[in-house]
């Protein structure tokens, strides 16, 4: 006896377009499964070497240190062998040894030697003095200076190995190009430091050198290395004074002993951000505490020195970054919950319409004594030959686009979708088959009743939507955690909201209906009288819709809140579309001058004393500011910083009104006080509170009519008006001011995206709003589709009783309307409730400003009405779109061949 035809093999031959398409939609998925976490852990490592490498050196390094006084008390000869090259560059390798692959060193950046704990002051009348005196010197033995610099004058200093002891009189040094101007210092000059006992230790200077990369961590993380500073005497008077570096040989370092302070062993340990990942974070993280207070600290005791001091602000950087990056990820997990949702929901209809579509084949298989777990498992075999295929073919895509990041949760990602799309049309053929039904039973959306179960299953979710909404408005999410249920929050609604309508939708074509009923035509009553024969199970469609669209309108009011936050936040930075700022007075002319720059369209000149005096004999700070009033008021209302009228600012008589900040008037309680100084004592009565104004990002302020005081106060700040305003032309005016600073709000916003965590948090938002978008036209498809056999017969009997093919059409496209217009009216319902809903709970301070959050308050959602509307009116035109393309491909067939098919359909 001949076997029977393989399942599989005949199923796949007779069909293969449902198999190749099924494969193509679940590639789709599982690519996106697969990507999303890898995506996630990319801009996350990106991230985090980002702040590594901007951190300041001296907060990035990890800096170990040894008092050489207490090395080996009591033993002179000893502690001088502690400071010499071969014990220091063996300490060196030691440190760089032990630590862990994580926390890898930038060996071209890190630096150890030996060095003066406090400046010593040279006695050389020649150096030259400034207010407060003779300049000052760190003495500094840091090794591979030659490395890390380029001669330009004179020759680097040597020694001889051993030959230098404390009680060596003269040592040689070299001296960066920035600090030999300063001070005046040439080759062959000679400084001297004084010594604890003895004569004066000479330093000849025999070489200038020009650092080279001065920014990074072998120059940066002591400044004053490679640039003199100025450092102050003590108060009351403070005056400054110059502070250099003198750079001796490494084997000098023993004669740093006898100097008249402390010295100490040194090693600066660099990290390399190039071999970071986020995954090490944690690791790291322990790493650093290990050093400073664990386990690595006593190794490094035992093999390096007893008194080694082990300290970093790396930690804090990482704490930083993590608090960031704990505040966006439930942001977005928000996404990928909503895509997931609408992807499952598409999975879903696809088993469905497959479903459908075999209906009849599945059940004379049962009629014929097939068991439900015996067609379960046909089926199973057959879907899982295109859908394993896809999904390993979707992760290894995934793998390949983003080559950063885990590999364990791609995999199990695109298990999952897999495995879902596996289950679906088995399930759904088992349920719709796990009981005989009646030839032409109807199941519509009219005559349909819910079960008592689909009640339950209803109110359970509708319990857990309550549950994820109230959670979110409660703890919201800036502690960090990612909530299943939380996340889920936006997604929960959109599934209420779903079922609500499918409960509510026959009511309105009822209502719809009774009118239409009474007109001679026909194709406006069938069209409704369709809609309401629409299956049940048209809320997968619906549901699809309504969470894609919320999903849209939750992402657009995410980039929305984070743009006006970012826009808020550089208005506050500069007051302004655009400032110039000067530590002295501004030309008069520059005014002028800026006000002819194209692009400007007024200019509001301010000056600024810090440092107020409000003579109430309390320390906190105050900022006068003497505007001309027209100006600055015009200012404050554009930009809405503490807007008042101008005539309010004006002297009449008595004291000069004022404009303060809360703190100021409560210190001077509404009364006329006597302030200064600004050229004399100013009587002032506060007139008017507000709590921010332009001229002043932060802190308290007080403001006056400049006409008002006495002398003469020339600007120092020029607030400017006019948005399309360049920097190059600002430059170019304000040259004449000398060493004024020009800063525009626009290169003010663009610094809040430099964290590769925020901007990749908003790359994961507009892919899967498009990814969501996506979804939804899919599942109009799928809808159409659905049902597509059922209306070409049923179009082909109209056309029989003189039905035309124009007729047919509007027919089509109006009983697809109204599921369109109950999405895309719901949806933008639907998405703008979830916003006010969810909006307390959502805190987008650390995903719009980073680490200056904190600075702005609390960030909320804002609604968008371009993500709202927008996506609304593209499911109507899509909708319209799609009845009318399947509409015009029935028609153009035969009526003949259609009817001839047979009614089954």
């Amino acid at each position: 006896m001949k076997a029977a035809a393989p399942w599989v093999r005949t199923r796949l031959r007779t069909a293969p377009g449902p198999a190749v398409a099924l494969l193509l939609l679940v590639l789709a998925t599982s690519f996106l499964a697969a990507a999303f976490p890898r995506a996630v852990d990319a801009y996350e490592g990106r991230g985090l070497r980002h702040e590594v490498s901007a951190a300041v050196p001296w907060r990035s390094v990890i800096q170990l240190t040894s008092d050489a006084r207490q090395e080996m008390d009591g033993e002179p000869d000893r502690r001088a062998d502690a400071l010499r090259p071969p014990r220091l560059t063996g300490n060196h390798r030691r440190i760089l040894a032990a630590l862990p692959e994580s926390l890898r060193a930038d060996t071209g950046q890190s630096a150890y030697g030996a060095r003066t704990l406090d400046p010593v002051e040279a006695t050389d009348e020649w150096l030259p003095e400034l207010n407060g005196g003779r300049p000052v010197f760190t003495l500094s033995t840091q090794a591979e200076v030659a490395e890390h610099s380029t001669l330009t004058s004179g020759r680097l200093p040597r020694t001889t190995a051993g030959s230098v002891t404390p009680a060596t009189p003269t040592v040689e040094a070299a001296v960066t190009s920035a600090t030999a101007r300063s001070l005046r210092i040439k080759a062959g000059s000679i400084v001297h430091v004084p010594r604890a006992e003895g004569a004066p230790l000479a330093v000849r200077v025999t070489g200038i050198v020009e650092p080279r990369r001065p920014q990074q961590s072998y120059w940066s993380v002591e400044p004053v290395l490679r640039t003199p500073t100025y450092l102050q005497t003590l108060e009351p008077d403070p005056q400054p004074y110059w502070h250099g570096a003198l750079l001796l040989a490494p084997g000098a370092a023993p004669v740093l002993l006898s100097v008249a302070v402390d010295t100490e062993a040194y090693w600066r340990v660099a990290p390399d951000p190039a071999g970071m990942d986020i995954a090490d974070l944690p690791r790291i993280t322990q790493t650093i505490a290990s050093l400073e207070h664990g386990p690595l600290q006593t190794a490094l005791r035992t093999e390096v020195s007893p008194q080694l001091e082990i300290s970093s602000g790396l930690d804090d950087v990482l704490i930083e970054f993590d608090g960031i990056r704990a505040a966006i990820n439930p942001v977005v997990a928000v996404a990928a919950f909503g895509v997931g949702s609408v992807a499952g929901v598409v999975l879903l209809m696809t088993g469905g319409l497959t479903a459908s579509r075999r209906r009849a084949e599945l059940s004379l298989l049962r009629s014929r004594g097939a068991s439900v777990r015996g067609i379960a498992g046909r089926l199973l075999a057959e879907v899982a030959v295109p859908v394993l295929p896809g999904a390993a073919l979707g992760c290894a895509l995934a793998l390949v686009v983003v080559p950063e990041g885990r590999t364990l949760p791609a995999l199990l990602a695109s298990a999952a979708v897999a495995l879902f799309a596996c289950a679906t049309l088995p399930l759904m053929a088992a349920f719709l088959h796990r009981r005989p039904a009646l030839h032409g039973d109807r199941d519509d959306l009219v005559r349909a009743r819910p079960s008592r179960r689909r009640t339950v299953a209803e109110l359970t979710l509708l319990v857990l939507t309550v549950a994820a909404v109230t959670a979110l408005r409660r703890r919201g999410t800036s502690d960090g955690d990612v909530d299943a249920l939380i996340s889920a929050a936006p997604v929960l609604v959109g599934f209420i909201a779903a079922l609500l309508f499918v409960r509510l939708y026959p009511l309105p074509l009822r209502l719809a209906a009774l009118p239409v009923a009474r007109r001679r035509g026909a194709v406006g009553f069938l069209s409704l009288a369709r809609a309401g024969r629409s299956s049940a199970t048209a809320v997968l469609p619906l549901l699809a819709l309504l969470v894609a669209l919320t999903t849209a309108a939750f992402g657009g009011s995410v980039i929305s809140g984070v743009d006006d936050a970012r826009a808020r936040a550089s208005l506050v930075a500069v007051g302004a579309d655009a400032r110039i700022d000067a530590d002295r007075a501004l030309p008069d002319t520059l005014a002028g001058a800026v006000r002819k720059v194209a692009g400007v369209t007024d200019v509001a000149p301010v000056y600024r004393e810090f440092g107020l005096d409000l003579r109430d004999a309390r320390a906190e700070a105050v900022t006068l500011l003497a505007v001309d009033p027209d100006s600055y008021a015009r200012l404050a209302g554009r930009t809405g910083l503490g807007a008042f009228r101008a005539a309010e600012l004006r002297k009449s008589s008595g004291a000069l009104p004022a404009l303060a900040s809360p703190a100021v008037a409560e210190r001077l309680r509404g009364r006329t006080a006597t302030i200064g100084p600004a050229s004399g004592p100013i009587p002032v009565r506060v007139d008017m509170v507000r709590s921010s104004t332009p001229a002043v990002a932060a802190g308290d302020f007080l403001v006056v009519d400049a006409a008002g005081l006495p002398g003469r106060h020339p600007a120092s700040t020029l607030l400017i008006s006019g948005p399309s305003v360049a920097r190059g032309d600002l430059e170019e005016a304000a040259r004449a001011a000398g060493s004024a600073t020009v800063k525009l709000r626009s290169a003010e916003e663009d610094n809040f995206t430099m964290s590769p965590v925020q901007s990749g948090a908003e790359r994961i938002y507009v892919l899967a709003a498009a990814a969501g978008a996506g979804y939804a036209v899919l599942a109009l498809v799928l809808s159409v589709l659905q049902t597509s056999a059922e209306r070409t017969a049923m179009l082909a009997r109209l056309r029989t009783m003189g039905l035309t093919r124009r007729q047919g059409r509007r027919l089509l496209i109006l009983e697809n309307l109204p599921q369109a217009l109950l999405a895309a009216v719901g949806g933008a319902l639907v998405g703008w409730v979830t916003i006010l809903l969810l909006a307390p709970g959502i805190d987008l301070g650390r995903l719009a400003l980073a680490d200056q959050a904190a600075s702005l308050g609390r960030v909320q959602l804002r609604t968008d009405p371009v993500s709202l509307l927008l996506p609304a009116l593209g499911v109507v035109a899509i909708a319209s779109a799609v009845a009318a393309a399947q509409a015009w491909m029935i028609t153009r067939r035969t009526t003949t061949t259609e009817l001839r098919v047979g009614d089954t359909r």
